[in-house]
C-alpha cells in the first residue's frame, strides 16, 4: 500500500511520517508547484504532475492510484480544490471518513456549529448584521482568494459597517462574499490549535500536539503602537502563512480531553462512522480558563508541519517517543493492516 496526498497544506508531514513507517508515497502535484516535492526526494517516491488539482477525480488519475493501491490522506487543499461532491464520489480509498470533510463549513445542513452545539462545546455566539453590539470577528470569503476564508475585526456595529464598506470599495470582498459572511462575537483569550487523533484501532482520542497560527499582515500589524495602527488606514488581512509550536497549561488538559471525546461521540451520531483519525479544534482559553472553540478542521490540521521531523510533546506520552501527526497516521494504517482491521480506518 502507498500513501498519497495532495501536494499542499500538510503533505510534507504526511509523507515524512509515511516513510518513517516504511510506506511508499505519492504526491499529487499541480504543475508549477511541484518543486518542494521533487527537492525532498527522500520522502516522495512518485510525483503525479497535474495541470489542475481537479484532475485527481478523473478516471485516469483514479485508475493510476487504484493500480498502485494508494490510500489518500485528505487535507484542506484537497477539499478546497476538488470540492466535497467530487471527493465523496471518488473510487479511491481514503484514510479517515471522507464524509466528515463537508462538516468543516459554517453553513448548510452539515456544519461544525451543529457538531459543537450537540456536543455541548462552547463556541462564539453568531450574530446578524443588525445584532452587532459588541466586538466581533467577521469570517468572509475574499473576492480574489475565494478558496480561502478572510477575516476582519470590528469593535461595534458602526465600525463593522464602516469596514465592510471599505473592504468592498477596495475590492477585497464582494457581494457574493458578503452574502456568505459569518459574524461571531470576538472571544478574548489565548488562541491555540489542538491537534487530536481518534484511533478506532486503539479505541481512544489522543491529543497529539498544540500549535498557533502566524498570520499576515496581522503578525506585524499588532506589533505597532496603537496610535500608529489607527493612523495607517488599513486593516490586517489575517492570511495564514505559518504555524509555531505551543504548549498549554497542564490543568487545561482535562477540559481538552472532555471536548475531544465529546466531539468524536457527537460526530458518530451525526455522520455514519463519525470522525476517524486527525482533527483539530481551534479554540480560545479565556481568563476564566474556559475553552471556546471557534473553528474546526475534521482532517489533518495545517499546523502539524511545525512538529515534522522532531515529533510533538504529547505524542511521546502515548508511544514513548515524539512523533508527528503525519507519522501517527502511518502508525494507525500499519496497525490496522497488521490486525486485518483496515476497514475501520478507511472510507
Amino acid at each position: 500500500m502507498k500513501i498519497a496526498s495532495v501536494a499542499s497544506h500538510s503533505a510534507l508531514d504526511v509523507f515524512d511520517g509515511a516513510k518513517d513507517e516504511g510506506f511508499s508515497t505519492i504526491a499529487l502535484c499541480k504543475k508549477g508547484r511541484e518543486r518542494p516535492y521533487k527537492e525532498f526526494k527522500r520522502i516522495v517516491d512518485t510525483c503525479i504532475i497535474l495541470n489542475d488539482f481537479k484532475e485527481i477525480s478523473s478516471d485516469e488519475i483514479q485508475t493510476r492510484l487504484i493500480e498502485q493501491d494508494a490510500l489518500i490522506v485528505p487535507n484542506r487543499s484537497m477539499a478546497v480544490y476538488l470540492g466535497y461532491d467530487a471527493i465523496e464520489a471518488m473510487k479511491v480509498k481514503f484514510f479517515g471518513n471522507r464524509m466528515m470533510l463537508r462538516w468543516e463549513e459554517r453553513t448548510g445542513e452539515k456544519n461544525y456549529y451543529r457538531i459543537l452545539d450537540e456536543a455541548k462545546i462552547r463556541r462564539p455566539k453568531t450574530l446578524r448584521p443588525e445584532e452587532v453590539d459588541r466586538p466581533v470577528i467577521v469570517k468572509i470569503p475574499e473576492a480574489k482568494r475565494k478558496v480561502e476564508r478572510g477575516f476582519f475585526f470590528a469593535a461595534n456595529r458602526e465600525d463593522f459597517q464602516e469596514k465592510l464598506r471599505k473592504l468592498e470599495k477596495d475590492g477585497i470582498i464582494d457581494q457574493q462574499g458578503i452574502s456568505q459572511m459569518v459574524i461571531e462575537e470576538f472571544i478574548f483569550g489565548a488562541y491555540f490549535n489542538i491537534n487530536y487523533f481518534y484511533s478506532p484501532i486503539f479505541d481512544r482520542v489522543e491529543i497529539i500536539s498544540v500549535d498557533r497560527r502566524i498570520q499576515s499582515d496581522w503578525d506585524s500589524f499588532y506589533r505597532l503602537p496603537s496610535d500608529i495602527q489607527s493612523k495607517l488606514g488599513r486593516y490586517p488581512r489575517l492570511i495564514e502563512v505559518g504555524h509555531e509550536p505551543a504548549t498549554i497549561r497542564e490543568s487545561m488538559l482535562e477540559k481538552l480531553f472532555d471536548a475531544g471525546y465529546s466531539f468524536v461521540e457527537t460526530t458518530r451520531k451525526l455522520e455514519k462512522g463519525g470522525i476517524i483519525g486527525p482533527f483539530t479544534l481551534q479554540l480560545a482559553v479565556t481568563p476564566d480558563l474556559d475553552i471556546v472553540v471557534f473553528d474546526v478542521a475534521p482532517r489533518i490540521g495545517g499546523g502539524t508541519n511545525a512538529y515534522m521531523g522532531i515529533g510533538s510533546q504529547y505524542s511521546k506520552l502515548y508511544f514513548g517517543k515524539p512523533i508527528s501527526l503525519g507519522r501517527r497516521i502511518a502508525i494507525e494504517i500499519k496497525e490496522a493492516i497488521q490486525k486485518k482491521e483496515l476497514d475501520k480506518v478507511i472510507s
